[in-house]
This record gives structure tokens, sequence and C-alpha cells, in this order.
């Protein structure tokens, strides 16, 4: 009896053995073996809270990975489960469980871009994020004031308030993320700006500045032009003359503007119309970015006090009226 308990516990022992070896050949052999996606940069989601079990479940169920136990085991041994990020990733091919498990834990999402662009104003803005596949759409149906409310801007006017940049986010990014991020940047582009600003401009305060950084923004599109623009601006500030720019009345017009600016428009009273009213318009009048801000806070030396298009995207520059009445006849009148 004795001699047929011991053969069974040896038959046990290696019954036992075998099995463990067979089961650590099988998890070495699923670590180490390269898997072929269907497709190239298969993409997977990793929900907010999923854990580790969840993980091998869901990329089994795709068919990434088979024996999701293995997957499970090796993060938790290597103690990288509780480190797997949520988002959205892109699965290259061909790869193995390791280099898996590194990407959702390194947390390189996929990145989705946006961009807000320099001189758009908030209409342009807002119907831009509206329409933003990538982004989720929380702000629909707010009016401005409860938009700005949502923002933790509540009493602050939306126009010129995000800054004009390309933006990248991952998945699930909602719309008041992205707007919120834009704001912060300006904020922070702004203050240091102003920071590092000219002594003696004719600027109380930084969002002074900000409109008419909005403005020269407006004026052109050369960056190279900026700073003397905004020396010609700031020389009509400081010698109490009317800004008298074409941008700011017609945004001033709003919806009614069509293309066209005439007499009547340049003559009719608006809050924005420079022509009518001195000094600054009461908000900026689009969204700028950093050289236009520095353009303000860093004017060039000029004597110029008048500026006309030339009809190619530059500006002839004049000194007095006169001269400046004859680059209007040259290039604008064409007599």
């Amino acid at each position: 009896m004795w001699r047929f308990f011991r053969n069974l516990f040896l038959l046990a022992v290696v019954v036992t053995g075998a099995a463990a070896f067979w089961a650590y050949t099988d998890y070495q052999s699923f670590l180490q073996r390269e898997r072929v996606l269907s497709e190239a940069n298969q993409s997977f989601t990793v929900q907010r809270g999923w854990s580790a079990k969840r993980v091998a479940n869901e990329l089994n169920s795709l068919g990434v990975i088979d024996k999701p136990h293995w997957f499970e085991l090796y993060a938790r041994l290597s103690n990288q489960a509780p480190a797997i990020k949520s988002g959205e990733f892109d699965l290259p091919t061909p790869t193995t469980v390791p280099e898996l498990l590194s990407i959702l834990v390194e947390g390189k999402t996929v990145q989705y871009t946006q961009t807000i662009i320099e001189g758009h104003n908030w209409r342009q803005v807002r119907d831009q994020v509206a329409n933003a596949q990538d982004l989720v759409q929380t702000l629909n149906g707010l009016s401005d004031d409860e938009l700005m409310a949502e923002l933790g801007l509540e009493g602050q006017h939306p126009e010129g308030s995000f800054f004009a940049d390309t933006y990248a986010f991952p998945k699930n990014t909602t719309d008041a993320d992205y707007l919120k991020r834009a704001n912060a940047l300006l904020t922070s582009v702004l203050q240091e700006e102003w920071e590092a600003r000219q002594e003696g401009l004719p600027f109380e305060s930084p969002y002074e500045a900000l409109i008419l950084a909005s403005i020269v923004e407006k004026e052109t599109a050369v960056p190279e032009e900026r700073p003397e623009i905004a020396g010609v601006f700031v020389s009509r500030l400081r010698k109490g003359m009317r800004l008298q720019t074409d941008p700011t009345v017609i945004y001033g017009m709003g919806e009614a503007y069509d293309g066209n600016i005439r007499r009547k428009d340049l003559t009719t009273d608006t809050p924005y119309n420079t022509y009518t009213r001195g000094g600054l318009p009461p908000t900026p009048i689009a969204m700028v970015g950093r050289d236009a801000i520095n353009a303000v806070m860093n004017p060039q030396s000029t004597t110029a006090l008048y500026f006309v298009s030339r009809g190619d995207g530059t500006h002839k520059f004049s000194d007095t009226l006169e001269e400046h009445n004859a680059a209007v006849r040259k290039y604008q009148l064409k007599r």
C-alpha cells in the first residue's frame, strides 16, 4: 500500500511538473510571438476605469491577442497593470504583447488637431468648433454669455479670447476643454509679452494691447509689416489721432457687411467705428497669434502715420496726409 501511494505521489509530481512546464512554455511563447494585425495601425480605445482584465478581454474580442489570461498575468507580474492609460491608441503590426502593453502604459494616444486661424473672428471660431467631428460637443445651444460662463470666463467677451494656434488633443476631448486650453494659452502669451514690452506704450492693460493686436492681425498677413503697422497705430494713439482702420468698421457692421465698404459705412457710428470714435474699440475684433501681440508690444519706431494697401498684400506707408492721398490715388483709385 505504501508503495502504491509513493508511486501515485511521484506520478502527481511528474504530471504537475509537466503541466507547469507546459504552462511556462505557453506563457513565454505568448509573450514572444509576433502578432500580425488585420490592418496597419489598428485603433484600440481604453475607456477610463478599465482593469487589466477588461483590457485583455477587449483585445481578445478584437482578435489582437488570444489567451487574455496570459496578458492579464503579464501585466500584473510586470507591475504595469495599474499604469495602463485610457485613450485611443494605434497598435502597430507586427507587435508582441510586451510592446503592446508598453504602448498602453506610455499613454501615447492618437492625437487629433484643430486650428484657430489668425484673423478669424469669434463667430467663425465658434462655427468651426461646433462642426469639429473630433471634439465632443457640449456647448451647442448655449448663448455666448452662457458659453463663456461654462468656460469659467463669465462676463468676458469671447472675441479675441482664444489664442490662434494649432492644438493636438486625444479622443473624447470636449469643445469646452479645447477652448479653455486656447484661452489659457492666450493669457500666458499675452502676459509674457506684456512683461517684456517697450516702455511708454499707450496701453493701460494687456487687454488694450490685445485689442490693438487684433487690428494689426486684420490689417496685414505679411509678418514683417506687423511691427511697422503697429508703430503707425501707436503713433496715432499717442497723438490723439483716430485709428481710422477699415477692419474695425467692418467688424461693427456685423452681418450687414457684404464684402464692400462704402463711404456711408465709414460715417455710420458704431462702437467699433474708428473713423467716428477716438481710441481703441471696446473689444478685440479677431483672434490673434504671438506675432501680432509681439508687434504691438514692440512696435517699430516710424514717422509714418498712414498706410494703404498696394493690392498685393503689402502696404505703402506715408508720413503726411498729402503723401497718403497720393498713394490712395495710385494704389486704390488707380490714377
